[in-house]
């Protein structure tokens, strides 16, 4: 599931683009869980996880997917704008 980098080196779009596909997969069941996306992070990619509320499990649902940093934030529920 999620381990350490062992690159030493900030994951490049390619890396995060694989790794969320499969954070996705991991994810989607998570009742908390709205979105999975892209983001920065120090100097390269990272998986960004949209939560509904913080929850003492959230913060630690992944760290690392193959080996990208993941980054949990707390969004609230996702509606739509007219």
């Amino acid at each position: 599931m999620a381990r350490r980098r062992t690159t030493g080196r900030p994951a490049t779009l390619e890396d995060a683009r694989a790794a969320k596909t499969k954070a996705t997969r991991l994810l989607a069941r998570h009742p908390l869980v709205n979105g999975v996306g892209l983001t920065r992070v120090d100097g390269g990619y990272g998986i960004k996880v949209n939560v509904l509320r913080p929850a003492p499990d959230v913060e630690s649902l992944l760290t690392e997917v193959d080996p990208v940093p993941v980054r949990v934030e707390v969004v609230g529920p996702v509606v739509k704008r007219g």
